[in-house]
């Protein structure tokens, strides 16, 4: 059964660097396994600013809640066990019940899974038009279903999920601990090396200054 990454390793503090410096080499590469470390701040300072384009987004280009290990539970099973506060008893085709569940976005307390969605902390349509239409599909799709990270799929609230829609963090913030969802979705734009819009990147510098420019610290996807 895969496993979500419950947590990161205690972020490394880098040297302060002089005025014109070159960045530490963590924030240097994109490539795939490299861990990116720096102040919040710095993040949105490293995003790729690009016009959005949502022409030719499809859904459906996009296989999501694969049984990438054969074990019979999808990437929503998954992601349902990995964030249950009392565990589920798991039956036949990885049906889940008797379980806890607690949305972080409302901190509502669920106990049916059919009251929780999987939320893309960086929805679908948003990656499309900040990137991936350009990406293969098999990239995609691991794009849909990454367990690599436990910032990139979320179960929360299902009608909480649907007033967020496809909407940026610009647009949409959860009213319960947005600073965390901020820093966050930078992380798995930064994980995808997504871009961000002008305005998008507006608003990311100004929420990085309100929430204390906390670290962000990604391993990028390949």
């Amino acid at each position: 059964m895969l496993v979500l990454v419950a947590g990161l390793a205690a972020p490394l503090v880098p040297s302060a660097a002089a005025p014109g410096a070159p960045a530490p080499a963590g924030r240097q590469t994109g490539a795939a396994g490299a861990v990116y470390d720096a102040r919040l701040g710095e993040a949105v300072g490293d995003l790729v600013v690009r016009r959005e384009r949502r022409e030719g987004y499809d859904r459906d280009l996009y296989t999501h809640w694969v049984d990438a290990d054969g074990d019979g539970c999808d990437t929503r099973d998954e992601v349902l066990l990995a964030e249950a506060v009392e565990d589920p008893t798991v039956g036949d085709g990885c049906a889940l019940s008797g379980g806890r569940w607690r949305s972080p976005y409302d901190g509502a307390s669920w106990t049916e899974t059919g009251d929780l969605d999987i939320d893309h902390l960086v929805p679908l349509a948003e990656s499309w038009d900040s990137g991936a239409r350009r990406w293969s599909d098999a990239r995609r799709e691991r794009f849909a279903n990454d367990l690599g990270d436990r910032r990139a799929l979320v179960a929360v609230t299902d009608e909480v999920n649907a007033s967020k829609g496809d909407q940026d963090v610009r647009e949409w913030r959860p009213d319960l601990r947005p600073c965390r969802y901020v820093r966050d979705w930078v992380a798995v734009k930064l994980r995808w090396r997504l871009s961000v819009d002008r305005r998008e990147v507006r608003a990311l510098r100004g929420l990085a200054g309100d929430c204390g420019d906390p670290r962000v610290r990604v391993t990028r996807a390949r």
